[in-house]
């Protein structure tokens, strides 16, 4: 926000990085000096996995440390904010990696219950946020009709799988057939969610998924 009311609001509540709190100095844009140097960047072809149903994954960034803090902080502290930030870095991300690959940007979604709970779906955040970046609108082509465990809490690649078969629905299937799609997550750990969202899509018509997440625990 810029003009008087901006400026009060700094003064109130000074813009802090999203990663270590440190206050901003002006013009640091959300991530402070410090942590543009020593964040677990993933770059060139170690951003770049393959999986299940999706052709292409990029990530900017290894989930640990203080970007695992931080994405726990933004999904279940009710840090929202912090979504224009990493927006940007999918969005950079997405212009090195996956640029021309795409026609439709969407999200893997939350179930209704899980997104009453915490108050926001962090996925539909951060994909609108890293399609404005990209000049583009985020679509819903996906809703998850079954709430399921958190994948977090389970470690073995095969129960991943088997935890989220299923759990979700095609919304349009017109708008997706016959065209690319960029689908966004937070974070990809097996990419068990993701191989499951691009399977529906797939279903659905799409002729290519490829995907994004703002970091990769593996």
């Amino acid at each position: 926000m810029s003009g008087p009311l901006g400026f009060v609001l700094d003064l109130l509540f000074p813009p802090k990085c999203v990663f270590c709190g440190k206050v901003l100095d002006g013009g640091q844009g959300g991530i402070c000096a410090r942590c543009q140097r020593e964040l677990p960047w993933l770059t060139g072809s170690l951003a770049e996995q393959t999986g299940e149903f999706f052709s292409l994954c990029a990530a900017p960034l290894r989930y640990q440390d203080k970007v695992r803090d931080s994405i726990r902080r933004y999904k279940f502290k009710g840090r929202r904010g912090y979504h224009k930030v990493y927006g940007a870095l999918v969005a950079q991300c997405v212009h090195d990696h996956l640029a021309g690959r795409y026609d439709l940007i969407t999200w893997v979604p939350l179930s209704p219950q899980r997104k009453r709970e915490r108050g926001y779906d962090q996925a539909f955040l951060l994909a609108s946020a890293a399609a404005l970046e990209l000049g583009e609108v985020a679509v819903e082509t996906l809703r998850k009709g079954r709430d399921t465990d958190p994948q977090s809490g389970i470690s073995e690649a095969s129960r991943r799988r088997a935890n989220v078969l299923g759990a979700y629905e095609p919304v349009d299937p017109e708008l997706v057939h016959g065209r690319r799609i960029l689908l966004i997550d937070d974070v990809v750990t097996t990419g068990s969610t993701l191989s499951e969202c691009a399977r529906i899509l797939r279903t659905m018509g799409a002729s290519d998924v490829v995907c994004a997440a703002l970091a990769r625990a593996r």
